[in-house]
């Protein structure tokens, strides 16, 4: 008997999209590691995905496989709540694509730049735009296409950092004699050690974020309730190998303090060749282009679920043959160029707190659903009980509020990113108001 024929993503495809809606590989990890030195950077690389990754991976992955549907989270928050809060859900999360999305396009810059350093501001919007609307045209092509390209990308990237991390590991251990294990300092002199921590958690946190992400294309998966807890369970021990592995060895051979935004190309290049640093440069432009690609099919069905309940235009919730919201995809593309002009320096506390509003949500969200309908049970459910849920919620949330309240001392960056956050996620239930005014529905 043959097998019925798979339309949506299949494991291999999802884990691939997940790598890049939650990493995109190394990329960053140096600008971790000069801000807040190498002890307290490889420390909080091992620490985040304990503290704050499993049990965000252990909550979603029930939610998912419970509620494997179109929309993920925006869906899982209006069934356990109700429709604002399910609006309120799906706002903070596309906000907070807005300027999480502005930045893929400036990674995309820093490495071409190793290439073609004297671009100016025009030509570098120019190749902005050429970056979202490539991602785009792949976009539209369906979400299977996506996948494809993803695990192409993931090759393209890891191989590179695979490379560079068996040079240095040879040389560390063969070394006489042996290099120290990369730990002093242990954190950046000349910063207290609180400002480091609320830097470093911030920023790993960045780097482990997003295990939700996938779940808005739900519907677009193939056997979902089962796919995206392997896939969380596949991608999660994936991401934290490969920022150890490429870091530790080439920390112990290097001067961190060389270690700044954008460095891996040249620490390559004097660790191993000038090739393989051309080598790097290019793929870190490849990761920038597919953390884009990844994240505009996990952001675009947000518009398309609105739509789908009346609270946007109808048209954005049409689907073409394959399933692909063109119109969503298309209105996404637009805001997303327009934000690709303004600058967010400075706002990765606005980024952090925005999604920490929303992943609370959700992790009530799953406590509610487990008290409200028992019956309603995945391929995949914690064998714990409520109070077990609600300790595993804590830790993610009580890392984040340490984040932000740390970042807090620092009235250039933490005020003003938390100040942004608040004034958007207050404009959510105006925005609310104002859509139900329009679509004369229910609340």
């Amino acid at each position: 008997m043959t097998r019925p024929a798979r339309h949506g993503l299949t494991l291999g495809p999802l884990v691939a999209v997940m790598f890049f809606t939650v990493s995109g590989g190394p990329f960053g990890l140096e600008g971790l590691v000069g801000d807040v030195g190498p002890g307290l950077a490889l420390l909080l690389l091992v620490v985040t995905p304990l503290l704050y990754s499993v049990p965000e991976t252990l909550l979603i992955g029930e939610l998912a496989s419970m509620l494997p549907v179109e929309g993920g989270y925006y869906q899982w928050v209006k069934r356990a709540f109700g429709r604002f809060w399910g609006f309120w859900n799906g706002w903070l999360s596309w906000i907070y694509s807005l300027v999480d999305m502005a930045i893929y396009p400036v990674l995309f810059l820093q490495y071409l730049r190793f290439f073609a350093p004297s671009l100016d501001r025009f030509e570098s919007w120019l190749v902005a735009l050429l970056l979202i609307w490539s991602a785009t045209w792949l976009n539209l092509r369906g979400t299977r296409v996506v996948g494809i390209a993803s695990r192409w990308f993931v090759a393209a990237v890891l191989l590179p950092f695979a490379v560079l991390s068996a040079a240095a590991l040879v040389r560390w251990l063969s070394g006489s004699p042996a290099a120290p294990f990369p730990g002093k300092p242990f954190h950046a002199p000349g910063t207290s050690f609180l400002a480091a921590l609320g830097i470093g958690i911030s920023q790993s946190i960045w780097n482990y974020s997003g295990w939700d992400n996938a779940s808005t294309i739900g519907g677009e998966i193939d056997q979902a309730s089962a796919t995206y807890p392997r896939a969380l369970g596949r991608t999660l021990p994936l991401v934290t190998a490969v920022y150890l592995v490429a870091v530790i060895p080439v920390l112990a051979l290097t001067d961190w303090r060389r270690w700044s935004d954008g460095a891996w190309p040249a620490l390559a290049g004097s660790l191993v060749s000038p090739g393989l640093g051309i080598w790097l440069a290019a793929a870190g432009m490849v990761s920038a282009f597919a953390l884009f690609n990844a994240l505009l099919l996990s952001y675009s069905r947000i518009p398309l679920v609105l739509a789908q309940d009346g609270l946007l235009p109808a048209r954005l919730a049409a689907t073409d043959a394959c399933g692909t919201p063109r119109a969503a995809v298309l209105v996404s593309a637009v805001a997303y160029s327009a934000f690709a002009l303004l600058p967010f320096g400075g706002l990765l506390a606005a980024d952090v707190l925005l999604y920490s509003t929303a992943l609370a949500l959700e992790f009530a969200a799953l406590i509610r659903l487990r008290q409200r309908e028992p019956e309603l049970v995945g391929a995949f459910r914690v064998p714990a009980g409520t109070a077990v849920l609600v300790a595993l919620a804590i830790l993610p949330l009580a890392l984040i509020a340490v984040a932000v309240a740390l970042e807090l001392q620092s009235r250039a960056i933490g005020v003003p990113g938390v100040a942004v956050a608040v004034v958007l996620g207050a404009a959510g239930p105006l925005g609310y108001a104002l859509l139900l005014t329009r679509s004369r529905l229910p609340t």
